[in-house]
């Protein structure tokens, strides 16, 4: 599952995009004077140069952007400048700032009252919620996103979003919302003209529905639209063998289910034939080598078995697609037992179900239901007994889904019914009012004429009122000034006679223990430097919201446990990690939570990849005012003396040096390395 986030084009019609344009000349004539790399357009053109920049660069320059467009506080450029980090963010595989800085334009969009826009971005929204498989929530974000773009009769976008909606189904096994949804994003598609895109589309959604068809066992129509989505991608301009590829193995697998196995072969044949697959797409080529492994054992040929399955798991095994691997698992532990090689066919079904462990789903189900029939007595009936509990689990969480779904399109339509009834009460509404407001003016003008002569009566009395009036207000305005004038006395007096008191009486204590180097001098110095540092804090007060951090205080730490989370779990090493509380967050500067933040990854990705580590400890604590990162592995270590220094080392280095930073490192080989870091605050 991947995250789209470029494909959807914004109206070049709508308002907010008028509105952009316009933005961006205004701020390019009031920054004529300026030189070009303190541009907006500069910056903005830097962060989406991919071939000359890299990730990290674009992101700093897209921050600098934002730190633009805030300062003039136009919303159509903080939109547009928060899609383009939301962009980022997403190519750099940090979703979760990716999720906020969409929801951050979002509400701003929300104002503008573009619906285009406000599409694009829940459609972002939509899509982090489906990469992190939160379903109900994606569909949510999804199904707004297809109100609004109906609304806007765009039926592109419309057939677009059905489309992701139609495989959100197909996932969670409502496979005749999924049919259904798809033929609403065909007809739609149907109903204009058939561009590259438009034919792209409609190839993925005869694929999805390939695959639904295929899930309900009507093989004959699975059939049927996997050639139409390899007939359509035939048609679609540039390479597209790779998803050429990708729905032959789905139409192959059609025919392998409906026991059509020489079909099935063939066109595993035609995949495997490309000698460039296993380096392209190694992870592909070895699911389809154990869909071509699987149909030949199911037609008996074992001549090739299991070296085919064990070469595929080994693909997988390599490039960490544990997923991948554990239908494959599976199929080596079925091919061991139909052959009575009992112990084999334990390793491999027991290591299919640790892997299922993770995900929860249908796989873990098929493992514990393959163990049930391997292992005997007992075990297996506890492994049938756990394979029941979980499929009555799986199902009804799929019912829970399904009801989800149907209970979010009926309270749309409740709320559109809503709307209208609530337009209708606006209408009379508006109608009743400018009645009333008619018969009001009516009345006023009458009330007027009648009361113009008693008005020439009053005037000289009125004019003498005026005058006391605005005596009056003289009077009271001379006593604010007053008030002004002796408030700022009060605040000299408190300036001079308490904090500049303080401070010249501190400095003349400490003036005359200078030279002094007694026990006891040195404590009453410390005691005055404590009254200094009170007096600091006195004063900071008055400017305490002047300077606060972007990234302050448990925000900043958060990041840090989130980048640790992420980064150990995906290198499969395990974490300590404290930070002392003696660390005030919001006193450290921006710049140097940029750098913590950047040589910490460098130094975990620096472990994996040269350490053999199973477990890292990182420490953070503030000594004498300095900062103090401390990373400790576990790993091989190496001779510091001997080792040359790579690109991960320099950049640590180069970072550290920019803050004006100490790098220690201590390693010993086979015991480990230390690296402390020293970071003046």
């Amino acid at each position: 599952m991947r995250l789209y986030i470029n494909r959807k084009p914004l109206n070049i019609n709508s308002p907010f995009f008028i509105l952009l344009i316009y933005s961006l000349t205004f701020l390019s004539v009031n920054a004529q004077s300026k030189p070009e790399t303190d541009s907006l357009q500069a910056y903005l053109s830097k962060s989406q140069n991919k071939d000359k920049y890299s990730n990290d660069d674009r992101l700093t320059y897209a921050l600098k952007a934002k730190q633009i467009v805030l300062t003039e506080g136009i919303d159509s450029l903080i939109i547009n400048v928060n899609l383009n980090l939301s962009s980022i963010y997403k190519e750099k595989k940090q979703y979760i700032l990716f999720k906020k800085v969409n929801e951050e334009a979002l509400k701003i969009a929300s104002k503008t009252k573009d619906s285009s826009t406000i599409a694009f971005i829940n459609y972002n929204i939509g899509d982090y919620y489906n990469f992190y498989r939160q379903t109900d929530s994606a569909y949510y974000y999804y199904h707004k996103v297809e109100k609004l773009y109906s609304a806007l009769k765009d039926y592109y976008n419309t057939a677009d979003i059905l489309f992701n909606i139609a495989v959100l189904q197909k996932n969670e096994k409502d496979f005749i919302g999924s049919e259904v949804t798809s033929v609403e994003a065909m007809s739609l598609l149907n109903q204009i003209e058939e561009t590259n895109s438009v034919v792209k589309l409609k190839s993925y959604i005869y694929n999805n529905l390939g695959l639904v068809f295929d899930q309900l066992e009507q093989y004959d129509e699975s059939i049927k639209y996997h050639k139409k989505a390899i007939e359509l991608k035939k048609k679609l301009e540039g390479n597209n063998l790779a998803t050429i590829d990708n729905s032959k193995n789905n139409l192959a697998l059609t025919y392998k289910n409906s026991r059509q196995y020489d079909l099935a072969i063939f066109y595993y044949k035609e995949i495997l034939e490309n000698k460039n697959l296993i380096n392209e797409r190694p992870d592909f080529y070895a699911l389809v080598l154990d869909n071509y492994a699987n149909t030949l054992y199911l037609t008996k040929d074992y001549r090739q078995l299991p070296k085919l399955y064990l070469k595929a798991l080994k693909i997988c095994d390599s490039i960490g697609a544990s997923y991948n691997s554990i239908i494959i698992n599976q199929h080596l532990a079925q091919y061991y037992n139909d052959n009575n090689k009992k112990d084999s066919a334990k390793y491999y079904a027991y290591r299919a179900k640790d892997i299922s462990k993770k995900y929860h789903n249908d796989d873990l189900l098929k493992s514990l239901l393959l163990l049930s029939k391997i292992e005997e007595d007992s075990l297996a009936v506890k492994h049938y007994n756990a394979y029941i509990k979980l499929n009555d689990s799986l199902v009804k969480n799929e019912r829970t889904i399904r009801n989800k779904f149907a209970r979010i399109r009926f309270e749309t339509k409740e709320i559109e019914q809503r709307n209208i009834q609530i337009a209708r009460e606006k209408l009379w509404l508006t109608i009743i009012s400018i009645i009333l407001l008619i018969s009001a003016l009516l009345i006023y003008i009458i009330i007027t004429q009648r009361s113009k002569n008693n008005e020439l009566r009053f005037v000289q009395k009125q004019q003498e009122a005026n005058e006391e009036i605005y005596n009056l207000m003289l009077t009271q305005q001379e006593k604010i000034e007053e008030a002004r004038v002796l408030e700022k006395k009060n605040i000299s007096q408190e300036l001079h006679d308490g904090v500049l008191g303080r401070l010249f009486g501190t400095r003349l204590s400490l003036d005359s223990l200078n030279m002094a180097v007694s026990e006891e001098a040195v404590k009453t110095r410390s005691r005055y430097i404590q009254d200094l540092k009170n007096i600091e804090d006195d004063i900071r007060k008055v400017s305490h919201e002047l300077n606060t951090d972007f990234i302050s205080g448990s925000g900043f730490l958060d990041i840090i446990k989130t980048l640790l989370e992420d980064q150990t779990k995906a290198y499969k090493l395990e974490y300590k990690f404290e930070c002392k509380d003696s660390i005030n967050w919001e006193d450290v500067s921006n710049k140097n939570k940029i750098h913590i933040y950047r040589i910490l990854q460098e130094a975990i990705h620096n472990i994996y990849k040269h350490a053999n580590a199973s477990l890292i400890k990182i420490v953070l604590e503030l000594k004498n005012n300095v900062i103090l990162l401390t990373i400790n592995d576990n790993g091989s270590g190496f001779d510091v003396n001997k080792a040359k220094a790579g690109i991960g080392l320099k950049n640590m280095n180069s970072r550290i040096n920019e803050i004006n930073g100490e790098l220690n490192i201590v390693s010993k080989i086979n015991e480990g390395t230390t690296v402390k870091i020293k970071i003046p605050t």
